[in-house]
């Protein structure tokens, strides 16, 4: 059985960007007790674990001194930041009391994920709250304010690993290929609704990297309205070739799921199938396996989704009828999705098309 943990604490969630936001706490409460009603935590190979706060010298890892302290001041209400200098203000990117911890608590979830699974202590850790993969050195981006993955590949790096980044979100993992756009120890691998139409606007096949670099940044956008298949069919093509060319020590793995197409901010068209299928294609890929949550903005899809690639991650099978604790509080259903979006067999094909060229483009470049 895999060795696997699960990264966890009530300070997660209970402070955050707000209930009217789209990146609610709420989503993450409601996975760890969607997971903790189906006795995900019972076996002793799975390992429920705390984080910690990361330090100021970790986040400086990949964020700016200046940024680090800016932070911290705008979360103790102090008015000497210029909150819009580091793109924090209304929308996005708020400021609230106590930021500074929330934020910094999940850098420490991916970084205590990352010691288990480097001490060789289970052979895959998830930092469900990490994956906020837009934050840049100085400042917040896209609901992010800092990038734990950006952090957990230079503390890898700093150990000698080669790091495999593979990023399912429905946006473009730009912060985290941004860091690492000019070297060659770090293959990152964005599959993402196209920047045509969604935030961030980039993740372009041109995209490849500089320098030494080039050739290591791969991104993979597809149009709206894709589905399982074509999503799969996809992924398939690019993904485990790469990988397996390169050769990591480590995989890590941002795992949104506003891939999903009852989520309102993107429109993609995965079902729990799809994404599960992408996620078990992961773990195959990984010699070991450091997993982080990110996007998702309709709660029930994050809770059941996340739910199911932890199942993935620790081999268990969860029974399709939700716990009766759960379904009491939220409301009853099925852990799996037994519809699927319709969608007209013009958008389909115009998404078939689409990830055809985007594939075609990047074995042309690539040379794969």
């Amino acid at each position: 059985m895999t060795r696997a943990a699960f990264i966890c604490s009530p300070g997660l969630w209970q402070s955050g960007h707000g209930a009217a936001h789209p990146l609610k706490p709420e989503r993450l409460q409601r996975t760890y007790e969607l997971l903790a009603a189906y006795g995900a935590f019972d076996d002793r190979e799975s390992m429920l674990v705390p984080p910690r706060l990361a330090t100021p010298e970790e986040l400086g890892l990949f964020h700016t001194e200046e940024y680090i302290e800016a932070v911290r001041n705008l979360s103790q209400g102090e008015k000497e930041s210029n909150p819009r200098r580091y793109n924090f203000g209304p929308g996005d990117n708020p400021v609230w009391m106590g930021m500074y911890e929330t934020e910094a608590l999940k850098v420490g979830s991916t970084l205590v994920a990352a010691e288990l699974v480097t001490s060789h202590q289970v052979d895959v850790a998830f930092s469900f709250s990490g994956g906020m993969h837009h934050a840049g050195p100085a400042f917040a981006s896209g609901f992010c304010v800092f990038n734990d993955a950006a952090v957990a590949i230079h503390w890898l790096l700093q150990r000698g690993l080669r790091v495999a980044y593979i990023d399912i979100d429905a946006h473009h993992g730009d912060g985290v290929q941004d860091a690492f756009y000019e070297t060659d120890q770090v293959l990152t691998i964005s599959l993402h609704e196209t920047g045509l139409y969604l935030f961030p606007g980039s993740g372009f096949v041109e995209e490849m990297g500089r320098g030494a670099g080039r050739g290591y940044a791969v991104n993979l956008p597809l149009a709206p309205y894709t589905d399982d298949e074509i999503y799969l069919w996809a992924f398939e093509q690019i993904v485990p070739r790469l990988v397996g060319c390169f050769q990591p020590d480590i995989v890590v793995s941002q795992l949104g799921v506003d891939t999903h197409y009852r989520d309102p901010l993107t429109h993609l068209c995965l079902t729990t199938s799809g994404y599960t299928a992408a996620v078990t294609t992961i773990k195959q890929l990984a010699p070991r396996w450091l997993a982080l949550g990110g996007g998702g903005y309709d709660v029930d899809v994050v809770a059941r989704s996340w739910t199911l690639a932890y199942g993935i991650m620790s081999g268990q099978e969860f029974p399709d009828d939700l716990p009766p604790s759960y379904a009491e509080k939220y409301g009853g259903g099925s852990l799996r999705d037994h519809e699927k979006p319709h969608i007209s067999s013009g958008f389909q094909e115009r998404a078939r098309s689409y990830a055809e060229d985007s594939v075609a483009a990047l074995k042309r470049v690539l040379a794969i």
